[in-house]
């Protein structure tokens, strides 16, 4: 059940065999159903999760009622409200939900800082982490302001590869900003190609 998580968590910094175990012990497993909501804008968030098995969606609610999709989270990615909920203490400004049945493995802030206490290494593996995100979000940010829309479907496709067959269009237009109808014919344009 941790070989996926172990393997993931190893690319940044070798652990030793008691490490891993103790890392695997502070974690919770949850099998969660599809159209479950993890975390509502108002709430605090009190987790971060590894997707093992599903797809998730991180969103905010615009002022004008529009869902704005920030995160898509599949297969051995992480996903949290970390900016305000876990480390600011604020209540959270989005929602995450579950959009297939989905299988996680779970940390606490309580359990991870146990975990730093107990196997200090993983601070820095999770500091590493940390920034790869905050790389993802810069680009996403850049790709938001400098590229057109082809473009941001077409890098789309290359960081969310499976998405397309898993989730509905117009999910997939919110995180990029456009209608619906505008990324048939964007789809449509590029099938023609």
């Amino acid at each position: 059940m941790y070989t996926q998580i172990n393997t993931g968590i190893s690319r940044y910094v070798t652990f030793s065999d008691t490490e891993l175990a103790i890392f695997d012990s502070l974690l919770e497993y949850r099998e969660v159903p599809k159209k479950s909501i993890l975390l509502r804008a108002g709430e605090s968030c009190d987790f971060e999760a590894f997707v093992v098995k599903g797809c998730l969606r991180k969103y905010y609610i615009d002022t004008n009622g529009v869902e704005v999709i920030l995160q898509f989270a599949v297969e051995n990615a992480w996903i949290s409200d970390i900016s305000f909920s876990i480390y600011e203490d604020k209540p959270s400004q989005v929602f995450i939900e579950t959009l297939e049945d989905c299988v996680l493995l779970v940390f606490s802030p309580e359990s991870k800082e146990e975990l730093f206490d107990r196997a200090p290494r993983f601070e820095r593996a999770f500091r590493i982490l940390m920034q790869r995100n905050l790389s993802v979000t810069q680009n996403r940010l850049f790709c938001t302001i400098a590229k057109s829309a082809t473009e941001k479907y077409l890098d789309f496709l290359e960081l969310y590869p499976t998405i397309p067959q898993r989730v509905a269009q117009h999910y997939i237009a919110s995180y990029l900003g456009i209608s619906a109808e505008f990324l048939s014919k964007i789809r449509a344009k590029l099938a023609k190609h």
